[in-house]
Order: structure tokens, then sequence, then C-alpha cells
């Protein structure tokens, strides 16, 4: 296991493993988290302490990629002993990772939606994993009084992790809640079964339940909650809200969180298997921390066989981690100083500047390409600059551009999609794009490619968008990001700061219009089934 630590502003931070005996000796004993972080500030370059008692203007994030644990067998069940030991064994690896973190001077870290027992479960073999997880409201430390809500071995052991390590602890497991005939929409076996994210503070008591709203098609082992659930909590280092993995494509509750509850910091357990060109995990969790103006900390499993990769620290402005690894097997710990009150940001008006560009006929130059089954209008770039217009229904995207050479063995195109996705999930989007397309053959543009030659010295793109919710992605190649090199206007136009520093795989603005969702996220139209053997969709199980 590997760690990476960030520091904003080139301020060093010191963790209280370093600095207790320092505390002792002035007379101070610390037993609360309030006193876990002290950072030298000094114009003088001489070295200043000071200690934030109450609240913290920054707190240190870690979130930890982890190579989960499989069972032997997942869909037949196994007896309660079996199912602990192999929840042992991931949470072993995560104890790791979690000391690590403690060590680094982490005030929270976030572990990954089915971290601790795997997936590819059904209904009646992922119920010895699961446990009566309590309304945080009981006032319940596990660690220090086990028995009180039955045999909870899982989560003594993760608030025992937290307080003994004076950290809080995100993690996901399985909640089991009975049930009976009085309940008309109870289950046939008698109990309802939820994807559950937990929080223990840095004391071990449990102070946030989370039930997945959003299940993804493969989910059928798991009830969604009749409402969905607003989670938050509050800290000396911000307010925090909570959601998982296919949540985000929704407006209930990840919307809900920022625009109404205004948390300052979104924790994200998910496995997320990547999908190109729009929904790799890295690319678009930062856009999405970027277009609500949050911060956003993503832990992601580590199972590159099912493209499953992509966790990140991500401030509004800019990504201060991440971490995208199809080559080994190993997880990783990534750690970011972040603010614990995000600088409030104007509102963008994503339609503003290109309601106002006028669009050139192009005559038959259109074509059309599939992403993700939905189909594009795209125009080829056949210059190394100039200035496009690409219309689909009520959208039109412009662009204007300079590529350090025009390549002879690389395509770009620019396009536009106004419509309703109904593959895998049913969701409204309107999309622009300047993207590579796979070879030569314009048929390509819109398959799934990892790497370019092409740099931009410049682009600028934007949107007529019918939505305030516009999520803006820089993907280079070999999925890199590109962090401080590209900014977004208050006119809505998304343009670089400088030449890219790689070459480029798209730059992209993802708008979600949540009103136009024509059915529960959760029904899967009759044409998925038949689509889902397609290689195209093989990449897309994410959850």
């Amino acid at each position: 296991m590997e760690f990476m630590a960030g520091s904003s502003q080139g301020r060093p931070f010191i963790p209280i493993w370093r600095i207790s005996q320092t505390l002792k000796q002035t007379g101070f004993h610390a037993e609360t988290p309030e006193v876990d972080y002290i950072f030298w500030l000094n114009t003088q370059q001489e070295a200043n302490p000071v200690l934030r008692a109450s609240s913290l203007d920054t707190f240190i994030a870690a979130v930890y990629e982890h190579a989960v644990i499989l069972p032997n067998a997942t869909l037949v069940p196994v007896s309660p002993e079996e199912a602990l030991a192999v929840m042992n064994r991931n949470l072993d690896l995560l104890e790791g990772a979690v000391t690590s973190a403690s060590k680094e001077g982490a005030h929270i870290i976030v572990t990954p939606e089915d971290g601790i027992y795997g997936f590819n479960f059904t209904r009646e073999s992922i119920y010895p994993y699961l446990e009566d997880i309590p309304d945080p409201q009981v006032n319940w430390i596990p660690c220090n009084n086990p028995d009180r809500f039955g045999h909870t071995p899982v989560q003594q052991r993760l608030s025992c992790l937290a307080k003994d390590n004076s950290i809080y602890i995100v993690a996901n497991i399985g909640d089991k809640k009975s049930c009976n005939a009085s309940d008309p929409q109870c289950p046939p076996d008698g109990r309802y079964q939820y994807n559950t994210d937990v929080v223990f503070d840095s004391k071990g008591k449990l102070v946030a339940r989370y039930h997945k709203q959003n299940l993804f098609l493969n989910e059928d082992q798991f009830n969604a909650p009749k409402e969905p659930e607003v989670v938050t909590f509050n800290t000396t280092f911000g307010k925090f809200g909570i959601f998982t993995c296919f949540d985000i494509l929704f407006h209930d509750p990840a919307v809900t969180l920022v625009r109404d509850s205004r948390v300052d910091t979104i924790l994200f357990p998910t496995a997320w298997m990547n999908v190109l060109p729009h929904l790799s995990a890295i690319e678009f969790h930062s856009a999405w921390a970027m277009g609500m103006r949050v911060n956003f900390l993503a832990s992601n499993l580590h199972y590159p066989l099912k493209k499953m990769t992509g966790s990140g620290i991500y401030a509004p402005d800019s990504p201060r981690a991440f971490h995208y690894d199809m080559k080994t097997e190993e997880g990783k710990l990534l750690l970011a100083q972040l603010d614990s009150h995000p600088h409030p940001t104007p509102v963008v008006n994503w339609t503003s500047y290109a309601s106002g560009v006028e669009a050139h006929s192009v005559g038959n130059q259109e074509f059309t390409g599939i992403i993700f089954f939905d189909e594009f209008t795209f125009l080829e770039l056949k210059e190394i600059g100039g200035n496009y217009t690409v219309c689909q229904r009520d959208l039109c995207c412009h662009l204007s551009y300079k590529m350090s050479e025009k390549r002879s063995d690389e395509v770009y195109a620019l396009g536009a999609f106004d419509g309703l996705h109904t593959v895998e999930g049913s969701y409204y989007l309107q999309i622009c794009t300047l993207l590579k397309c796979k070879t030569t053959d314009l048929h390509t543009c819109g398959d799934s490619v990892e790497t370019a030659s092409t740099r931009f010295e410049m682009f600028s793109l934007s949107g007529t968008f019918g939505t305030q919710y516009v999520f803006p992605e820089v993907l280079l190649s070999e999925i890199q990001l590109a962090p401080g090199e590209f900014q977004v206007s208050n006119d809505g136009r998304l343009f670089s700061l400088k030449p890219t520093s790689g070459p480029v795989l798209t730059v992209t603005l993802f708008g979600r219009l949540y009103e136009k969702d024509s059915a529960p996220n959760t029904l899967l139209d009759l044409t998925t089934q038949a689509l889902r053997l397609n290689p195209k969709t093989d990449a897309w199980k994410s959850k």
C-alpha cells in the first residue's frame, strides 16, 4: 500500500502523533479531534504553530482505493462465520490505510462501496454479510457497547478503528431491517436490505447512515429506501453530505445536498467501472465537484478486471490528488489538504456566451456517431485551428481551438447531444464535446480511446444549455486530469489557461436536465437486456 500527501498553498502540516509530546510539555492534553492538526504560518520564515481548537479553516482528507478481496462464492449463501472471515480480511487492509492516514494527520478517510465484502450477490447470498445499523440518533459508540443492537462485529471494528486512530471513517456495508404484512411494501422475505454508507467520528460514534437511493441494474440484492435520504453531519472542519456511486447521476439526494443543505464536502464511496469518453471516474467526479462548487472525496474499488479504478480528492477549482491505475493490483491511499469551507464562486450562466455566437452554415459536413447508445451530431475538425458550431435540437455547441499540430493519423470532432439516455438508466443529457476519434475513420468518433498524440495550444467550448447543472471535463492521454490548466467563465465558457500539458482525449461540457428524466432510474427499459452483451456496454457497469 502506498500513500500520497498534498498541501495547498505550500503550507506543511504536522500530525498530532508528531506533536503530542510538545502539547504535553505545555500542559495541554487533547482528548478530541479538535486538536489534531497544526500548520505553520509565518511570513518571516520562522515556524509559528497555530492551534485551531474550535474550528479549522483547512483539513486533511484521505481516500483509499481498495483492492477488494472477494468471497470464493457470491451466488450461494455462506455461514455468518464465513462471511465475517471475508469481511475481516478486507478490514485488515482498510485498517492499514486508516492507520497510515491517521499518522499523516488526516481528519477523515473515505473507503469504497462494496469494499468490505465485494459484489455480484443475490438477495439471499448477501444476507450473512448484513448487520442491523441503527439510526445515528441513538448516540452509539459500538466500540464501547458492541452488543447494544445485536451482533454487529463489523460496526464494532470500524468504530474502534476510528476511536483508536482519532479519525472519521466512512465505510460501505449492508443494513437489514425486518418488516411484516402491516407494511404493504414489505418484501416477500420479510426484510429490507440496503446498500449503506456509515460514518464513525473520531471517538468511534456512529454519526451518519445513508441508504443508497439509486440502485444500479445488478443490485437486486438491495432495496431502495421509500424516500431519498438527505444525510448530513457537522464537524469542526465543515459540513458533510454523503451519497453512493450511481446516485451522482440523479438529482436526489446529490443535488439536494449541495443546493438545499449547503454542504461543504461530499463523501462518495463508489464501485465505478470506467467508460470513455465521458464517464471515467476521475474525469466525471472532478467535473461534478467543479460544476457543483463543492469538495468531493471519491473512493473507488481497485479491480482492473472490471475496469474499476479512479479515486480522488477534488476541490471546486481543481483536483488536489487523484489516482488511476489499470496496471497493478495494489490499493492506493491519497491525502490532500482542502478548505473546510470552499470559497463561494459566482453562479455560472451556462448559456450566456453561447447564445450570442452566430452559427455559420457548414453545409452537409455533419455526421452522426454513437456514444454509449446516444446518437451525437458531429463535425470533423479539419484545420489546425478555427471556430466550429454544431447543433442538435435545442443545443448548439461552439468551439474555438488551436492544435499544436494537425496530424494526419488523428481525427478530432466536435459533437452535440440533446436527448433522453435510456440504456442502463434513464436520464436526460445535453452534452457538448471535443473528442479524439478512435481512428481516422469517422465512424469511430465516440468509441472508447485512451491515448492521443495531439496537444492543443488553446480551446474554448460553450453551449446553449437549458440547465444550470453542467459539469466541465478535460481528460488527457493515458486517462490523466489537467489540474490548473483550464477554467470556467461566468458566461459559460470552458477555456484553457495554457497549452495542454499532454495530448487531449476530450474537452466536454456534460449537462443534466433532471426535470426531463422520464422514468425512475431504477427501472430498466426493455432494450437494455438485449444490449448488455454489446462490447460497448460491457465497460459501463458502474453502480
